[in-house]
């Protein structure tokens, strides 16, 4: 019996996504506060939350009530009439038991998989065939039955209240509620008439969305964020009520004093639902085995002493027996030999049918089981690899094997799974994305209208660190918390940030989680759907609890391109790629100790590289100690261990007996197996409970390490006086080593790594650089198919393979395939990566070819080829890309000339299926002949930069050359930095790896390094340049904040106007190493629109921008014509002399450094001399009259192109004045030439 006097069962927690602001394991401490003994939880149309709730509930002391508050279709849930189907009704129900909580998911997740119409509904039908079990009430106004009632229709209500009564008797409620809207007056007195009427019981409730009424305005804040509105926004979703929140029994009774049976009803509605959940117990799928085995552990059995003979040979040492037989016995006793066989027979399947499969990944490399049986690759006893940490007896867990499949062919290994164990047995999980606390303040900020500059200063003063709150950063970070205190707006944004902060924003899809289930997932969990995927409604974690099978189903795209590398050496060289076994070939460790490792699984970033190039490794222990110590916190021990590698005479051991331990990694902690082994060897703990020491200093447990420590050291003995633990003083080891061994062990703890894992990524890592070392141009052609549109990572392996003299061949449509393909020491594009070329055609074009032989001519080609799939457009897509450059045609012929060729190919095809005689059928060769049929507009070929700009609008990317080529000398004088190295730099404060990405000062000739004032503008900048042979060797760090200057050609231009109707672009520009974005404000934009142009190839000086969550871009100050040498001059001396203006060192450091940028000058003059010029169009218009003038004016408006072709200035007197860029050809120069005299046209 339930003791409190009310009980809310109209409540919606954090996850009413956006909506519900309470948080779930506030409502039943709230609860408890306010006298209640048990609560539901209503969300909209999911579950999400269920399971949350309840675990809160129970360990506070109250009784959870499981429910929804479920949309209702007007007709049936298949019916989605954007008219008649646009609305829908809501409907709360609540579990009465585990049976009724059985029909709730199965309702709940009907809504998804079939009645998803903007919201998952379900119907009437649905509600009779799973309504047993379940109490059912009829929710808010937008419930059927109050939107009866506010129409005015109270004999359709009062059908409605009977139907549901009929359906649930007494387990049927009608909903009155206490929550300030005026309506809800209305309604509550209709329906308590009703009530009476009809002998249906009323149900008080308050549909809570928040926990307190002073969070009301809190919960506005957040609806905005869901609907993209602001506070200012006149129409902006928002409830005209301050009511919904959890309201104590007595402010319930007082407001339903007159209707106290509404009160007392949700007591004996709480009393009546009793669903009980049952967690740690295992739901594993059956799995088959053959008829011959007796149980399912003699088939496991048998696979692994196969496994063991394969892996070992006939006659394996004693030693590996022994491991196989307490394996086999501790995964036995505890229930886990389905797990076994079913992973196993999964990744049977995958590598049966030629799906690459990764060595493994995360502890489960530590079973020489699942060695045996080829669920991983590993040896876990040459590497040391400890089985408890995966599956340790004295924790009771399920095991957990993440597998790595190829990228593109892990979707098949699903699909096997679903077939074998049934398709509504087998679903992905959700994940939900919460509001972290960079992302919530810009949130809340862009709600109240703070500006953009402002919300972008408070988001940057947030730590990069994991788990990072606003509280958290306040105690760090001293100039936010000053602003907190002395900014009253400031300090209202960020309490309104911190009581959003942490809330779930959307639901998405697990990126590899899989459930299998003994039943229809549908049998233990709601489902969810999106863009037609079927996931679980709990996440994870949760699913564990419940018992449930989940199974990780990782695609990894290093695999895929492990296996198209080895495809393209079997099909170009006729080898079969076999990785050597032992991984110690000198030639392919030299890769990393010369630092070429782009490309290199786990090893390209800058950081890394250099940590190679400085360790020299030369086994794969090295390898896989990189990859564990290159994070943060153990990067502390990296020159150590590079130190100790050189000289192993250096490593220091607290104690000998560590040395055996600790000599593989030059006498550093590096893995979490070390800390067990340590614990077990030193003091003789068993594995299984070292790995639960482990786990305890890794989460800081400090009752528990207290406990160990003297365990650890002294010992402990049964209470029986025998020695369960001996101890390291019993070992001979002295108390006070063994104090200090202790202590550093739990200062590594919270930073160890798993070497399993290490170790499956190290293998990786060394097939990779095996596959660069020995077969490059393969290597690189499957690395460019990988990360084909992807304009960061492509431009930097064609950069390596120019580096390593591997030519980038342009498609060609008798050598291109699909995919890019290698061919001795070069790579030709593929034709699949032709814009506007389908899959479709380019199997059309190369089945053609395979058949009956290369293409002859362009003529050939559409001949033979031209129908459905290849197209008038795929046709010039391929012109345009280059692909008909080797039959003997320039593209601007083909360009000029196809269309005509084809009709006349159409034509004569549509004649000879009519039976009329054609040109085709005259069958001679003769040439002349063969010019009556096809006519060609013969045309010179385009100039380089028209023939460059095709292949990027073709290709993406530049194959043949690169516009910012000829200005490379030019480039390494003005240019401080790269899009490489400001991505590197962005990564690095990602992973928090380090500060900032160093940049070799032969690049730079000055640096300037920008601090932003409270307006986020320079106000001073450092200039220094080094003129000795050292000054190579300087490096500075790319910061948030940092004045650069970038040489780069703009991409694409996007204008928008801000919200004050200022303008204001987003300029995507590249450069040789990649892309990235330049915002360009009102005041910059307004002296520089004109070059803002596709094409324009430009100087752009400005701050970097660096965001955790987002690519690094620059906001400019100024940008200049690449080709406009006083533009850039006036760039440099403007920022040189602002740096020096009112500072204490002005006059010295101005004097000394002026030297410096005055030489900075004259380099530039002299690199200019050796830039191409573009051809400009001079308009001589002293004598033009105004007719003509306004002529003029409208020419150069209407071809302004999109791409930079053409300067244009006009000059009259002495005044040349610039007007834009324009598009120019021939035809269009001559349209001039018409306005203002032939004479009177300068052109070159």
């Amino acid at each position: 019996m339930l003791n409190g006097k009310f009980v809310h069962l109209h409540v919606h927690s954090e996850f009413s996504l956006l909506d519900g602001a309470n948080r779930i394991k506030d409502l039943p401490v709230r609860a408890k506060e306010l006298g209640m003994d048990a609560m539901a939880i209503t969300d909209h149309g999911v579950m999400f939350g269920a399971i949350d709730f309840y675990k809160a509930c129970k360990a506070n002391g109250v009784k959870p009530i499981i429910g929804c508050e479920v949309y209702v279709a007007p007709r049936t849930m298949k019916d989605k009439d954007p008219v008649l189907d646009a609305k829908y009704n809501h409907l709360i129900l609540l579990a009465k038991d585990n049976n009724g909580y059985k029909n709730l998911i199965k309702l709940v997740s009907l809504g998804f998989t079939d009645g998803f119409y903007y919201k998952p509904r379900i119907d009437k039908e649905a509600l009779e065939k799973y309504h047993e079990g379940i109490v059912c009430s009829s929710a808010c106004l937008a419930g059927e039955i109050p939107s009866k009632i506010l129409q005015g229709d109270m004999e359709g209500a009062k059908q409605s209240a009977l139907w549901f009564k009929n359906l649930f008797g007494e387990d049927y409620y009608l909903e009155i509620q206490n929550n300030g809207v005026k309506e809800q007056v209305m309604v509550n007195q209709k329906l308590i008439q009703m009530a009476r009427e009809l002998d249906i019981p009323l149900l008080a409730t308050n549909d809570s969305h928040y926990l307190k009424k002073e969070d009301a305005y809190n919960h506005e804040v957040l609806l905005c964020i869901q609907t993209g509105k602001r506070m200012s926004d006149p129409d902006r979703m928002k409830f005209e009520s301050d009511e919904l929140y959890i309201k104590s029994p007595e402010e319930m009774m007082e407001y339903f004093k007159n209707v106290p049976d509404a009160i007392e009803n949700t007591v004996k509605v709480a009393e009546k639902c009793n669903v009980e959940f049952e967690f740690g117990h295992t739901i594993l799928p059956n799995y088959d085995v053959p008829e011959e085995y007796a149980t399912h552990f003699d088939y496991l059995k048998k696979l692994t002493d196969d496994g063991i003979r394969n892996r070992y040979g006939e006659n394996p040492p004693q030693e590996i027996w022994e491991r196989e037989e307490y394996e086999l016995g501790v995964i036995n006793k505890m229930g886990y030999t389905d797990y076994f066989l079913i992973v196993w027979d999964y990744v049977h399947y995958a590598k049966s049918h030629d799906i690459p499969v990764g060595p493994g990944r995360g502890s489960g490399a530590g079973s020489i089981v699942a060695y045996a049986i080829e669920i991983t690759d590993i040896d876990p006893i040459k590497y040391g690899l400890i089985f408890e940490r995966f599956l340790n007896p004295e924790r009771i867990s399920m095991p957990d094997f993440d597998i790595d499949f190829d990228y593109e062919k892990r979707q098949e290994v699903i699909d096997y799974v679903a077939r074998k164990y049934g398709h509504d047995h087998v679903s992905q999980i959700i994940t939900f994305g919460t509001m972290a606390a960079k992302m919530v303040i810009r949130d809340v900020a862009r709600v109240l209208d703070v500006s953009y500059a402002e919300a972008d200063k408070l988001a940057k003063m947030i730590p990069n660190e994991l788990h990072i709150t606003i509280a958290k950063a306040l105690e760090q970070n001293k100039e936010l918390k000053d602003l907190y205190e002395g900014n009253n707006e400031i300090h209202n944004l960020l309490d309104i940030a911190m009581a959003l902060e942490g809330l779930p924003r959307q639901a998405s899809t697990h990126a590899c989680g899989i459930i299998i289930a003994r039943e229809p997932v549908v049998n233990y969990v709601p489902l969810y759907a999106r863009d037609d995927v079927i996931s679980t409604q709990y996440i994870m974690t949760t699913l564990e609890e419940l018992g449930l099978l989940k199974m990780d189903f990782l695609g990894l795209r290093t695999l895929t391109v492990i296996r198209d590398a080895i495809e393209l050496v079997k099909k170009n060289k006729g080898i079969d790629v076999v990785f050597d076994k032992e991984m110690n070939d000198p030639k392919v460790y030299k890769l990393w100790q010369d630092g070429d490792s782009i490309g290199i699984f786990q090893f390209e970033s800058q950081g890394m590289t250099n940590f190679m190039k400085e360790l020299k490794p030369d086994c794969l222990e090295d390898i896989i100690a990189g990859v564990s110590l290159y994070r943060p916190g153990p990067m502390d021990q990296i020159p150590r261990y590079i130190a100790n590698k050189k000289d192993p005479d250096n490593a220091v051991y607290t104690h000998p007996s560590l040395k055996p331990i600790l000599s593989v990694t030059y006498g550093c902690m590096v893995y979490q197996e070390q800390v067990m082994q340590i614990v077990r060897d030193l003091a003789g703990y068993s594995l299984g409970r070292a790995d639960l020491v482990r786990r305890a200093m890794g989460k800081k447990k400090l009752d528990v390490m207290a406990k160990e420590r003297e365990n650890f050291v002294h010992g402990k003995l049964d209470e029986n006086g025998n020695v369960e633990i001996p101890g390291c003083v019993r070992n001979g080891i002295d108390e006070e080593s063994a104090n200090k061994i202790f202590d550093e062990m739990a200062e590594f703890a919270k930073y160890a790594f798993n070497k399993s894992h290490a170790a499956c990524y190290a293998v990786v890592a060394y097939r990779t650089a095996y596959l660069k070392a020995y077969y490059p141009a393969e290597f690189m052609a499957a690395m460019l198919n990988s990360f084909l549109g992807n304009l960061d990572k492509v431009p930097i392996y064609i950069e390596e393979c120019r580096k390593k003299s591997i030519e980038i061949l342009k498609p060609d449509i008798n050598e291109s395939f699909t995919k890019f393909t290698a061919s001795g020491n070069s790579i030709r594009f593929g034709l699949g990566s032709i814009k506007n070329v389908g899959l479709q055609a380019v199997d059309n074009i190369v089945a053609e070819r395979e058949k009956n032989g290369n293409y002859k001519d362009f003529t050939d080609f559409c001949e033979r080829i031209y129908g459905e799939s290849v197209n008038k457009k795929c046709i010039e897509s391929l012109i345009k890309a280059g692909a008909f450059d080797n039959l003997g045609k320039t593209r601007a012929t083909l360009i000029t000339s196809f269309e005509g060729i084809i009709d006349m190919i159409a034509d004569a095809k549509n004649q000879d299926y009519a039976g009329q005689v054609t040109m085709f059928d005259m069958g001679s060769q003769d040439d002349e002949m063969q010019k009556m049929k096809y006519n060609y507009t013969e045309l010179p070929e385009y100039s380089e930069k028209e023939m460059l700009s095709m292949e990027k609008e073709m290709l993406g990317i530049y194959i043949s050359g690169h516009p910012l080529e000829k200005y490379k000398s030019l480039i390494e004088k003005i240019a401080n930095v790269n899009i490489l190295q400001l991505k590197q730099a962005n990564e690095m404060l990602g992973n928090g790896e380090a500060q900032g990405q160093e940049l070799n000062s032969s690049q730079t000739d000055i640096v300037e390094n920008m601090i932003a004032s409270e307006q986020n503008e320079v106000d001073r900048q450092f200039a220094e340049k080094e003129t000795n042979n050292s000054s190579q060797n300087k490096t500075i760090s790319i910061k948030d904040g940092m004045r650069v200057r970038l040489v780069a050609i703009i991409d694409k231009v996007k204008k928008k106007f801000t919200k004050n109707n200022k303008i204001m672009a987003f300029v995507t520009v590249e450069d040789l190493y990649g892309s990235c974005e330049v915002i360009v404000f009102e005041s910059c934009y307004n002296n520089c629109s004109n070059l803002l142009l596709e094409e324009s190839v430009v100087v752009i000086d400005g701050r970097v921008s660096m965001k955790e969550d987002a690519d690094a871009s620059i906001i400019a100050n100024s940008i200049v014509d690449v080709e406009d040498e006083e533009g850039i001059k006036n760039m440099i001396s403007g920022g040189f002399h602002r740096n020096y203006a009112n500072t204490s060192t002005g006059a010295s450091a101005y004097k000394n450094n002026y030297n410096s940028v005055a030489n900075d000058f004259s380099s530039i003059s002299q690199a200019m001399e050796n830039v191409p010029k573009r051809k400009k169009l001079t308009l001589e218009i002293t004598n033009l009259d105004e007719v003509n003038k306004e002529k003029l004016r409208g020419a150069i408006r209407f071809f302004v192109g999109d791409r930079n072709n053409t300067p244009v200035f006009v000059k009259q007197g002495e005044k040349l004045s610039s007007c834009g860029v324009i598009f120019a050809d021939d035809e269009i120069i001559q349209e001039f030439a018409e306005i203002v005299g032939k004479e009177n046209i300068v052109y070159e």
